[in-house]
């Protein structure tokens, strides 16, 4: 059971941090109609700039990881304004090839400039906190801590701010949210800002959890993001929330011994994915089902 238990607690790690990155893929998505897959490559934009405070000007990481934040927040909104904002209203095929020719291009500039050695912040991964029956690494509490306040304050901003209520009507229908006064450039640049610095939120995050990290963690963990948007319905940012969480933990306790000896962990992403077919086949709409909710 302690075994369980633990594994548990790895997949809510695993979980808390997909789910950040898919909500803010979710945003863009519900309010913009805009599928980013530069999206990973923005999480390790994150991560890297993240590095470069924390491990080459020695500022803490605390310091370091708003840093990251403030700079993938700034990238994201530029990016629209050069890149995509031009290609509105020339199909989502367009606006398709364009983010991942996007995410190729971030990622090669920071294999140029970091290079292709795996890099690591300035926190002794050694340490383990002893909490009863669990085992945990500063990188993980980190996680859960810093991602339970960000995930409250983005239900706050959704629910109770006049940008939250502008973001939703602009979910439902744009042009009739246009109509009735809603500032639809304001909200698309507001839009970006929350994506982008839940972005780069979530890449620092990877990569405290993981250890090591390098410029190709987008890649991998893009896979995943897409997958927990699918699951919580498309454009829902509380069904990216719920699929993130449910993804990270059923990949983790799916190589519990208890269950006939445990799935192989090499075969994690193959168990998400799996489920993923299935529940296509049964709600092609995903979980929340309304593909224009938020």
């Amino acid at each position: 059971m302690d075994q369980l238990l633990q594994l548990a607690f790895n997949g809510l790690v695993s979980g808390t941090i997909i789910a950040i990155g898919a909500v803010g893929a979710s945003l863009v998505w519900g309010v913009l109609r805009i599928g980013n897959f530069a999206h990973g490559d923005y999480m390790a934009l994150g991560a890297f700039t993240a590095y470069l405070a924390n491990v080459v000007f020695g500022l803490p990481m605390a310091v370091a990881t708003v840093a990251a934040i403030a700079a993938t927040a700034l990238f994201a909104v530029v990016a629209d304004q050069i890149l995509l904002r031009p290609m509105r209203g020339k199909g989502l095929t367009s606006i398709f090839i364009v983010t991942v020719g996007l995410g190729f291009v971030l990622r090669s500039f920071l294999f140029l400039t970091f290079g292709s050695a795996v890099r690591t912040f300035s926190v002794d991964q050694s340490e383990v906190m002893v909490i009863g029956p669990l085992r945990a690494s500063p990188g993980q509490v980190i996680t859960i801590v810093v991602t339970s306040v960000a995930i409250a304050l983005l239900a706050w901003v959704l629910q109770s701010t006049s940008i939250g209520r502008s973001m939703r009507a602009m979910s439902e229908n744009p042009d009739l949210a246009a109509v009735t006064g809603v500032n639809t450039d304001r909200v698309s640049r507001i839009t970006w800002l929350l994506a982008g610095g839940l972005a780069g939120l979530a890449g620092v995050c990877l990569g405290l959890v993981q250890g090591t990290f390098d410029a190709n963690m987008g890649a991998y963990i893009l896979f995943l993001i897409f997958t927990a948007i699918v699951l919580g319905g498309i454009g829902s940012a509380y069904g990216a929330l719920v699929g993130g969480l449910v993804l990270g933990v059923s990949m983790e306790v799916a190589t519990w011994s208890g269950f006939g000896g445990g799935v192989d962990p090499r075969y994690k992403l193959v168990m998400a994915f799996g489920a993923l077919i299935l529940l296509l086949l049964v709600r092609p709409q995903g979980v929340f089902g309304k593909a224009r909710l938020l």
